[in-house]
């Protein structure tokens, strides 16, 4: 079996098995993110035997829990349904794919856990996992992995680049050493690159294969289009209208100068009330990322924003710029010119960036005085505004937030754009492209 892409998840993979307590796993995150094929790869690299059954494809296993969760009845009812499955005590992987289709099987990793004989993953789309229902069985005895589609290292992964190359980077920016002029044309190429191509692995294969954007617009409104489809597959105790219209306006909301969600954009006269859940669905099936506002630009930032009020990202950028209309894809695919949508691109990919580094997102925006952030993040003991230039403008904002001491939690700032590795003793300065290292730098600087 054949995999070109290297993924992160595969080290996480090796050293689950490698504990000799592991539990059961399960790999969840929004469809077509490399879930299947990446476990499918792990499969065939360790285990002698791999016993591997998809409830969506066949059907007819989700009755094989119908007999109880002791482990030797529900391997009998698999092998009942085929008998060319072999269990082997110790060398075999049982992969459970589509999860969602059978919520039955996640009460019984519990079981699989206490017998210790098999390993077991599972893999499911978070489009149509209820995990409020499976969350809540097995507790104790399973492991949750939340896969993404593919972060820019990965990417640069894909494109040659090795992990020493990736250590090279994270090592001027603990030196805050510039880069060349050669290197920040290339890395900003292939940033570009990214943005426009995104992290999904099918669409990310073609591009790599053909080593241009060809075929990869296709992919990307075929994903869009199956997103739209899961909506109407998957929405229970919604309207499904609403839930589309809702994923259907989120470039309108981008493209706006405050890139603020407001319901009354979406049809007249709407109210909150009659959409309440339906951001909250998108979030949880993985299709999109919730930036809330904060209330006051100071810890904690748990319970220190309006839920009212926020601003909604794809969370594959590749799927934003897909939305956008024929004559934007053109103008960015031949020119790499984002645009009317620069700022809306540039901060969906920030924040994209962010949330797979495991950060929240927090914006603010006020009036009096007027201050305006683009993300919060923290660090142990210090609040970190950082900003998304699209252009070489003033930062205005940044500068009173670090400067102003009554906001005592910030200590210092965060400015990405198309700019070199600087500081200037208030904020660090970092291309865009650097993102994906911020939560290892600010980790390391603080024990330093």
């Amino acid at each position: 079996m054949d995999k070109l892409l290297k993924r992160k998840i595969d080290t996480y993979l090796f050293e689950w098995k490698n504990n000799p307590d592991r539990k059961p796993l399960i790999v969840k995150g929004a469809r077509q993110v490399g879930k299947t094929r990446s476990i499918e790869w792990f499969a065939t690299q360790n285990y002698s035997n791999v016993v591997q059954i998809n409830f969506v494809e066949q059907k007819k296993y989700r009755s094989i829990f119908d007999d109880g969760f002791e482990v030797d009845t529900i391997l009998k009812n698999i092998s009942l349904l085929n008998p060319d499955f072999k269990f082997i005590a110790g060398d075999t992987l049982i992969f459970f794919d589509e999860l969602q289709a059978c919520p039955n099987c996640a009460t019984s990793l519990k079981f699989f856990k206490l017998d210790r004989r098999f390993d077991v993953i599972c893999s499911g789309s978070l489009m149509g996992i209820n995990y409020k229902e499976i969350e809540s069985n097995s507790v104790g005895y399973k492991e949750d992995y939340e896969m993404h589609s593919m972060d820019f290292e990965e990417f640069l992964w894909a494109k040659g680049y090795s992990e020493d190359f990736i250590e090279e980077l994270y090592e001027q920016m603990l030196k805050l050493q510039p880069f060349s002029a050669l290197q920040m044309d290339i890395l900003m190429n292939l940033f570009r690159d990214y943005v426009i191509i995104g992290g999904m692995p099918e669409v990310v294969n073609t591009y790599i294969r053909n080593n241009n954007f060809s075929g990869t617009l296709e992919l990307q409104k075929q994903l869009l289009s199956d997103y739209e489809e899961d909506i109407t597959k998957y929405v229970e105790g919604l309207d499904k209208a609403k839930v589309k219209a809702v994923y259907n306006h989120i470039s309108t909301f981008l493209a706006k100068e405050n890139k603020r969600f407001q319901i009354t954009k979406i049809a007249k006269n709407a109210r909150n009330r009659d959409y309440v859940g339906c951001v909250e669905w998108l979030a949880d099936a993985g299709v999109i990322n919730i930036c809330y506002c904060m209330n006051q630009p100071e810890l904690p930032l748990k319970g220190n924003y309006d839920p009212k009020l926020y601003k909604i990202y794809f969370k594959d950028t590749g799927l934003l710029i897909a939305s956008l209309d024929d004559e934007a894809q053109e103008d960015l695919r031949a020119n790499k010119n984002l645009g009317t949508y620069k700022g809306a691109i540039y901060e969906n990919i920030v924040g994209d960036m962010l949330v797979k580094q495991g950060y929240r997102l927090f914006y603010y925006n006020s009036n009096k005085p007027a201050l305006e952030m683009d993300f919060f993040l923290r660090d142990a003991d210090s609040l970190i505004p950082v900003e998304v230039k699209a252009t070489d403008g003033a930062t205005a904002s940044l500068n009173s937030l670090v400067k102003d001491c009554k906001y005592h939690d910030i200590k210092f700032g965060v400015k990405l754009g198309y700019k070199n590795i600087g500081f200037n003793g208030k904020f660090y300065t970092f291309p865009y492209f650097l993102t994906f290292l911020l939560r290892r730098f600010l980790s390391r600087n603080i024990q330093e």
